[in-house]
């Protein structure tokens, strides 16, 4: 398998839509149950705004990243990996893209937050380097479980 980090284009709009729901799914019915992810109103606007990173695998999208800017740290908002890819290593692989992709627009830091209860999930960024800096709950009130908000400097 070789895959190549990009830029996400407005046509894999639809394909990123179909693995967003495929990867977070299992995700949200965790917090909310017999809920799904979606929808993602705002995705083509990120996409359209650079904020997109596709990890391809020749033509197919296999993992993605979606991120936002907040003052000099690049957030990691999102990461999801095809669910018949996941544990072959690609979340490890997009983590190391975004990296390199914070270092070179010049960021300080990567920063990211997920639920208390996704063990793998935290266990996965601190092999990466990320420290946990606070708890608390989410501010959009949809659930009740805390969530860990972890930093990494570049």
């Amino acid at each position: 398998m070789t895959l190549k980090f990009a830029t996400a284009s407005p046509s894999q709009h639809e394909a990123i839509n179909r693995l967003m729901l495929s990867a977070f799914t299992p995700y949200v019915q965790k917090l909310r149950d017999g809920s799904t992810a979606g929808p993602y109103p705002w995705l083509e606007a990120a996409i359209s705004g650079g904020d997109v990173y596709v990890g391809l695998d020749e033509t197919e999208i296999v993992g993605i990243v979606i991120t936002s800017r907040r003052g000099n740290e690049l957030v990691i908002d999102q990461l999801g990996v095809d669910p018949t890819r996941q544990g072959a290593g690609i979340g490890s692989w997009l983590l190391k893209q975004i990296e390199q992709t914070a270092r070179r627009d010049q960021a300080k830091a990567l920063s990211l937050q997920t639920a208390e209860m996704m063990s793998d999930l935290l266990r996965l960024y601190r092999q990466h380097g990320f420290l946990e800096t606070r708890r608390d709950f989410p501010a959009h009130g949809d659930d009740k479980h805390l969530r860990v908000h972890m930093k990494k400097l570049l």
